[in-house]
């Protein structure tokens, strides 16, 4: 009987164990993301999505990305902002622009959890390709070169998935090396 309860318990801390092991604390840009914390909390503390930050504030989503969701946002780096044509960012960070940049912005969200398992997933499921609905509307079409996973937009521009399943309380976060776009 003794055994047994030893047993069960062993079993019990190996389950959550493994739990609180598939919500790792993740470093990016610098910094750790923390999966206690939502998708903001973490993202203004990244190095690399300063960019991204300041265009949800600007377009009014900052209440959105911190409610309860669940959220899988598609993170474009500084880097990627800085690969739009010359004044792209600027251009659309005034507040005549604000409907197009809260396009553009929740075109990289997909509501619900999708870790890049559910995705490699749906995409085996889709023989190598998977259709996943944004916020915004529009589509993405995700696929896998290698065990590199890719977004590809609705005007065929690819972003490669730089840092998979960043666990957030409210989502998950896959860093992305491209801003896509939807169809314009």
């Amino acid at each position: 009987m003794k055994t047994r309860k030893i047993l069960s318990i062993a079993f019990i801390a190996l389950v959550f164990g493994a739990t609180s092991f598939a919500q790792k604390t993740v470093m990016v840009g610098g910094a750790a993301m923390y999966p206690t914390k939502n998708i903001v909390e973490n993202a203004v503390n990244s190095k690399d999505h300063t960019t991204l930050v300041a265009a949800v504030k600007a377009a009014g989503l900052v209440e959105t990305l911190q409610s309860k969701g669940p959220f899988t946002v598609f993170a474009p780096t500084n880097a990627a902002f800085n690969k739009l044509p010359k004044g792209t960012v600027e251009t659309l960070l005034k507040p005549e622009n604000l409907k197009m940049l809260q396009t553009i912005l929740t075109y990289h969200v997909v509501a619900g959890k999708m870790n890049s398992s559910d995705i490699a997933k749906a995409i085996k499921m889709g023989n190598g390709k998977a259709t996943l609905k944004t916020v915004s509307g529009g589509t993405l079409t995700a696929w896998m070169k290698g065990k590199n996973l890719y977004i590809t937009d609705e005007n065929g521009k690819s972003a490669k998935v730089t840092i998979a399943d960043v666990d957030q309380s409210n989502g998950v976060i896959h860093v992305v090396d491209a801003v896509v776009l939807p169809k314009s």
